[in-house]
């Protein structure tokens, strides 16, 4: 569903609920996110949502926005 409805998106939300002792959503896979995100053409902004319970909301905001910037650097190599 996110392949057909990217190419339509005016905006984008990185969602997160928890993370594995790498960094890693435990429940998303952010690579195959970021590479649909990517072959879209989308280039606006990223919102980032946590909704987990294992940490408090800055917290898990900031481990969000860490993954993202792994995930879009490893992607640029």
């Amino acid at each position: 569903g996110m392949q057909l409805l990217l190419p339509y998106a005016k905006g984008v939300s990185a969602k997160s609920y928890a993370f594995d002792a790498s960094g890693a959503e435990t429940s998303i896979d952010y690579q195959r996110m970021w590479q649909l995100i990517q072959a879209s053409g989308y280039q606006g902004y990223i919102g980032i949502e946590y909704e987990g319970q294992n940490a408090d909301e800055d917290a898990g905001i900031r481990a969000t926005r860490d993954l993202l910037l792994a995930v879009a650097s490893h992607a640029g190599r």
